[in-house]
């Protein structure tokens, strides 16, 4: 039995929808292997949950190469950076200050990642959309969507991302 399958099974009945929703939405995707996989492991990183980040880790680690797993970890970390920092100059627009005021946050794994770049931007759009950056998912959107990428694998990337995040919760049940 596979570490995600051994969670699913030990999710609470009043998770009986995760449960159901955790099998579909990475049996069930427009995205590839790669880009299910590096989705899965970024969004259960930034799930915060240490159960579901060693179930998902596990079972990545013999269906993907390691440099998606590195990836998926560098998209997590960086997202944990620039979510809370784009989020904080949307929330003060209203102050032209901080619209001029330079990030000075240093993001080169964005620009060099190991594997794919659209595929490391697809997991980014994932993590922003759980830590709720709307800037972060919108600049996130228009790079996969001009790399071409479409509408449908962002949307299954945004499913796998909820249900990773739904699934932390339903543990602590």
């Amino acid at each position: 039995m596979s570490g995600i399958e051994a969670l699913r099974d030990a999710l609470p009945d009043a998770a009986a929808d995760i449960r159901l929703n955790l099998q579909s939405v990475l049996d069930n995707s427009s995205l590839n292997d790669a880009q299910r996989w590096m989705v899965a492991i970024a969004s259960a990183l930034a799930a915060r949950n240490e159960r579901l980040r060693d179930a998902v880790l596990a079972d990545a680690s013999a269906k993907v190469s390691s440099e998606i797993i590195e990836d998926a970890k560098a998209a997590a970390a960086l997202m944990a950076m620039n979510n809370v920092y784009y989020r904080f100059r949307h929330f003060m627009e209203t102050k032209e200050v901080y619209k001029t005021l330079r990030a000075g946050l240093r993001m080169n794994r964005i620009a060099r990642p190991l594997s794919n770049k659209i595929d490391f931007e697809l997991a980014c759009l994932a993590v922003s959309a759980i830590n709720g950056c709307e800037a972060c998912v919108r600049s996130h959107e228009e790079v996969v969507i001009k790399g071409g990428l479409t509408e449908e694998n962002v949307n299954d990337a945004v499913r796998i991302a909820a249900t990773m995040h739904a699934v932390a919760q339903a543990i602590e049940l």
